[in-house]
């Protein structure tokens, strides 16, 4: 694959952008009178956009684990002390 395809391809929206789109598009289906082939197209990209957001939640609460150093030197991923979740 040639270096001018890879750069080609559509840069990644940040979390924020993904949701702001998310919820125009959740709000255009359910305020507008689409033909269905909108419709359907509308809702693959909101699932699309769904799974980004998702994938960066999970990517964040990695990164909120913090790194601790054992003591032979290896860094070990601890995770960081969070409130837990009320029932």
């Amino acid at each position: 694959m040639s270096k001018a395809s890879k750069s080609a391809a559509p840069a990644e929206p940040t979390f924020e952008d993904a949701l702001k789109k998310l919820e125009a598009i959740v709000t255009e289906m359910e305020s507008a009178d689409l033909p269905l082939e909108t419709l359907l197209s509308r809702y693959e990209e909101g699932v699309k956009l769904a799974r980004a957001c998702q994938s960066k939640l999970a990517d964040a609460e990695l990164k909120i684990q913090r790194l601790e150093k054992a003591a032979d030197g290896e860094l070990t991923l601890k995770p960081a002390d969070l409130p837990a979740e009320e029932s």
